[in-house]
């Protein structure tokens, strides 16, 4: 990665399953990150208290997984298709963060579902949301489905696609700082 300062990557899982293939993606993305020296953090939403994330209350995994993105300048977004968009948890966690909270920051979406019927998802569901928050989205998500994975493991193709999505927020994220 180009600049002076070490870049900060957040991954948000937005499954509700502690295994699922857009956890997998969002594992794959930071790992690239992590590969071009970015310092990478994890947050996953199912293992956050539910009442906080729901705004009935407060938590401070909730607050540090906020002030994690916050303080991020690329955030990586996984999530599995339900009902044709992202999935519930995400959106509460995304509720609880304020119009502006992702300005400056390039917002990496990445998508699994069963079938290519429901890759809309992506352009649909995902980019609205971080284009709500400011985010500067790249052009390249990903959608992956289930034939693209072997044994749980990305295949070569959807590796080579999470790592054009990677090299595309770095160079946005150069731009944009």
């Amino acid at each position: 990665m180009t600049g002076s300062r070490t870049k900060r990557v957040a991954g948000i899982s937005g499954s509700p399953s502690p295994v699922s293939k857009s956890r997998v993606l969002v594992e794959t993305a930071l790992a690239a990150f992590a590969g071009h020296g970015a310092e990478t953090t994890l947050i996953d939403l199912a293992a956050l208290p539910a009442d906080a994330l729901l705004g009935r209350g407060t938590a401070p995994e909730v607050a540090g997984a906020l002030e994690t993105v916050g303080r991020s300048h690329i955030v990586v977004v996984g999530t599995p298709v339900y009902r044709a968009t992202y999935s519930g948890l995400l959106k509460v966690f995304f509720d609880l963060m304020s119009s502006d909270s992702l300005v400056g920051k390039v917002g990496v979406p990445l998508v699994s579902g069963q079938s290519r019927g429901h890759a809309l998802a992506l352009d649909h569901g995902l980019r609205p949301l971080f284009a709500s928050l400011g985010a500067t989205v790249i052009a390249g998500g990903v959608y992956a489905t289930p034939e693209q994975f072997h044994d749980g493991i990305p295949g070569t193709e959807l590796r080579e696609a999470v790592a054009r999505a990677v090299r595309e927020a770095e160079r946005i994220g150069d731009v944009t700082k």
